[in-house]
């Protein structure tokens, strides 16, 4: 008697584990997550009005003007200087090329630390339309 009901414990046992109570969800799809951002959305293509947008949210109108030299040069001067010599604002403002307008070694200081802090979180994109702007000042 004690091992048929050994045997029914064990079966009992073994049936109870064995058997999938847990049902899964059929699989679906996951949908992707999307973060909120304050970021505006920049298209692909550097967009001049964008560019002068952020030129300015970024705090750069503190050091320049369109027409004017205030602390740095105009936007005019640096527009010409760079297409005079083909250089390249992008890998300047990206921090792998030198200043070439204003190369005083204070000034360039100066410049360095500011693009460092003010272009933080900045994507390349949106630095095209930064340089989009500056080019389309004559």
């Amino acid at each position: 008697m004690r091992k048929i009901v050994f045997i029914a414990i064990v079966s009992a046992f073994v049936f109870v584990s064995c058997g999938d109570s847990k049902k899964e969800a059929p699989k679906t799809a996951e949908t992707p997550k999307i973060e909120k951002t304050t970021k505006e959305v920049v298209q692909a293509n550097p967009d001049v009005a964008t560019g002068k947008k952020l030129f300015n949210s970024k705090g750069c109108t503190a050091c320049h003007n369109e027409e004017f030299k205030v602390v740095g040069p105009a936007l005019k001067v640096i527009s010409a200087k760079y297409a005079e010599e083909k250089g390249d604002i992008l890998k300047f403002l990206q921090g792998t090329d030198a200043a070439i307008v204003d190369t005083d070694p204070g000034q360039v200081a100066i410049m360095k630390s500011n693009l460092n802090t003010m272009l933080v979180g900045v994507s390349e994109s949106e630095l095209k339309s930064i340089v989009a702007y500056i080019n389309s000042v004559k």
